[in-house]
């Protein structure tokens, strides 16, 4: 599937590598939510779907540094 595939990539990189993208895509549902808000945004599917993403990031960050 998709997002075991990117999970994989996730655990996959460095915790360094794992906050920028976890910064990444925080901006993205913060332009993803300004485009909302002045009704810009066509697929509003892809909100919930970073939000996951970002769910994802953090849950890997918590279990690379628990096992260290």
């Amino acid at each position: 599937m998709k997002t075991d595939n990117y999970v994989k990539d996730l655990r996959d990189k460095s915790v360094s590598e794992l906050d920028e993208a976890l910064v990444a895509a925080k901006k993205e549902l913060f332009n993803l939510r300004f485009q909302n808000a002045t009704n810009q945004l066509d697929n509003t599917s892809r909100i919930r779907e970073v939000r996951k993403n970002i769910a994802r990031i953090q849950t890997v960050i918590t279990e690379t540094s628990a096992k260290s």
